[in-house]
């Protein structure tokens, strides 16, 4: 009798085990589809905003109105340095263009502009702009006033507001390109410093 009462807990053990083990994977399985629905969600979603902002960023570009933003800077030697971005952008409004660095993360004892580096200012001229077969939009044009004389080429990623712009000025061979985000004049938040 012992030996069955063992035997019927044993089993009764066991049975709750599995239905339980049954139970957690069924939770697991439905938290795993519930995380994969709502990444699909998210993706989407910035999928979306991603398209605004690039349609905004193309009508900026046409419109000649507009803001790059720099995350980042990459010198002509490959040294990549992270920045403030209300503070180093290129921009370009009512046929004037400015370009401006500001690198708050070196120690300057003094910069031109006063940010720790320098912002220059010229009227813009020979603005050209195409699209190729992937979407990304090729913009280029001429800077040219007292501290500078350049040829800007921006690359505007398919699909997103990124962009990349290098900044090839006409009497040396100081290259500097310029990582971020392209937004219209109206809805930047930048900060000018000292022009000369």
């Amino acid at each position: 009798m012992k030996k069955v009462l063992f035997l019927a807990a044993l089993l009764l053990v066991c049975f709750s085990g599995v239905t339980n083990a049954q139970t957690r994977k069924q939770r697991e399985d439905a938290k795993r589809e519930a995380w994969k629905k709502e990444r699909q969600e998210k993706k989407a979603l910035e999928a979306q905003q991603d398209s605004v902002s690039f349609m905004k960023a193309i009508d900026a570009l046409k419109n000649g109105s507009f803001v790059l933003e720099a995350d980042n800077v990459v010198f002509r030697n490959g040294i990549m340095r992270f920045v403030s971005s209300n503070t180093n952008y290129v921009e370009v409004n009512d046929g004037q263009g400015i370009i401006q660095t500001a690198f708050t993360n070196f120690v300057y004892n003094w910069s031109p502009n006063g940010l720790g580096g320098v912002t220059v200012q010229g009227s813009v001229n020979g603005i050209s702009m195409r699209q190729d077969k992937d979407g990304n939009i090729y913009y280029n044009y001429g800077i040219n006033g007292i501290a500078v004389s350049a040829t800007v080429s921006i690359v505007l990623t398919g699909g997103t507001n990124q962009a990349s712009v290098t900044i090839n000025p006409n009497f040396s061979g100081n290259t500097l390109t310029m990582n971020g985000y392209l937004v219209p004049y109206n809805e930047s938040g930048v900060f000018q410093g000292t022009t000369w």
